[in-house]
């Protein structure tokens, strides 16, 4: 009893320091922060608490750009790794029930074998009608065993077919998921890296243009103080809608972090890259925000975006550098544009950000 009410008050203690971290950094007390800070103060997770401690120091407070890194990285993927353990557990189970089954209708086999020639050694000695009968009845019934157990093999081979297909089903949901942004539905960061080092190699195999988009939504700060997060929120879903709606084929869109994307465009040379994040930025910028809960309207999202194509010696580091750069170039000469590296704006290794 006294274990459990020092668990108690020590559950309480993480609850409070949780509570007052958020407090003191002005965050909204939403689960996810909650779970940041519950997680920060047991200690439980030391590489959680190291990028929060040096991010503090180095800036002062944490974004929601940080929070959502934080989460993605130390506590999402935790639980994604527990679910699979799970449904590897599940499948390990389902594999050592039939092994049992199988092992048991050897055995059931081996029986029957071992009956059928003991039924053969009393055939060959048998002297009357009714020896013969007594035989053949014993390998009747040693058959109708072999035949049930054979039935119930290939019955629960059956169930376990349908029950490794859905568990294969899960895997590939909880995959899928660990690979989508759950606010947007678009690919997250660690999908559009595993998409852009394929298109990278595959552009550079076949000798194929490759275009890659970087756009982030103007003032989106703004947004978050003035209305409150979950009209930030609803921001990101309408920039994500026109992304989706913007691209094709093998085209490949994600959340890049925060309030900024990336598009991927295979195949695709500079000049109809440009006509892609212009149409972008079109489609945002003609979208009126209103506000859910009140019906307020809002203004209109602005974007601006940076184009980079793929040069010969690049990998896909150099690749987002510069459309990052172009992207800083758009921020830094009034936003709401389009600028790739073929502009005169554009300055290689830019690292000026502008919120």
């Amino acid at each position: 009893m006294i274990g459990l009410v020092d668990e108690h008050e020590r559950t309480l203690a993480y609850a409070e320091v949780a509570l007052g971290q958020i407090r003191s950094l002005r965050q909204t007390a939403i689960p996810r922060n909650y779970e940041i800070w519950y997680v920060y103060a047991t200690g439980h997770n030391p590489d959680l608490n190291k990028v929060i401690n040096e991010t503090l120091s180095r800036n002062g407070k944490l974004t929601e750009s940080d929070l959502d890194q934080i989460y993605d990285t130390y506590l999402s993927q935790a639980r994604m790794t527990d679910r699979i353990d799970k449904v590897g557990s599940r499948v390990i189970n389902e594999i050592d029930d039939v092994m049992t089954l199988i092992t048991d209708a050897l055995g059931m086999t081996t029986s029957f074998g071992n009956d059928l020639d003991g039924a053969n050694k009393k055939l060959a000695i048998a002297k009357d009608p009714f020896q013969v009968k007594q035989i053949v009845e014993a390998l009747v019934r040693s058959t109708n065993e072999m035949h049930e157990t054979n039935k119930a093999l290939e019955s629960r081979l059956h169930s376990s077919k349908q029950e490794i297909v859905n568990l294969q089903e899960s895997l590939e949901a909880i995959r899928t998921e660990s690979l989508t942004d759950p606010l947007t539905s678009l690919g997250n960061r660690k999908f559009f890296d595993r998409a852009l080092e394929a298109a990278v190699e595959h552009a550079h195999s076949k000798m194929e243009p490759l275009s890659l988009l970087m756009i982030d939504i103007d003032h989106f700060k703004s947004f978050n103080d003035n209305y409150g997060h979950l009209t930030g929120d609803q921001v990101l879903r309408l920039v994500a809608m026109a992304l989706k709606a913007s691209i094709k084929g093998q085209d490949v869109t994600a959340r890049y972090g925060g309030e900024e994307f990336a598009i991927i465009l295979p195949n695709t040379a500079l000049r109809q890259a440009l006509a892609v994040a212009d149409n972008i930025r079109r489609a945002v910028m003609s979208k009126q925000l209103k506000k859910k809960s009140t019906g307020e309207i809002l203004g209109r999202v602005t974007i601006s975006a940076g184009v980079s194509i793929l040069q010969p010696s690049d990998d896909i580091h150099m690749l987002i550098d510069r459309a990052d750069a172009c992207l800083y170039a758009a921020k830094r000469n009034g936003r709401n544009r389009v600028i790739c590296e073929a502009d005169p704006e554009f300055v290689p290794n830019a690292q000026i950000q502008v919120a």
